[in-house]
């Protein structure tokens, strides 16, 4: 597994064991150095925000 997957879950099936991984991206990464950003999703616009105790806000 790299550093930009993380594992979500482990589920039992009949005793094997099956792993389901996300990608991950760093929120530096998003933010560039800024404090805030607009994510488009479809016609719907958020907005992710880096408050001062170092917290993400996601709001519509």
């Amino acid at each position: 597994m790299d550093e930009m997957t993380r594992p979500l879950r482990v589920l039992e099936a009949q005793g094997d064991r099956l792993e389901v991984t996300l990608p991950a991206v760093e929120s530096a990464t998003l933010l560039q150095g800024r404090r805030e950003l607009v994510i488009r999703h479809g016609a719907v616009m958020y907005r992710l925000r880096l408050t001062a105790s170092n917290k993400l806000i996601l709001t519509k």
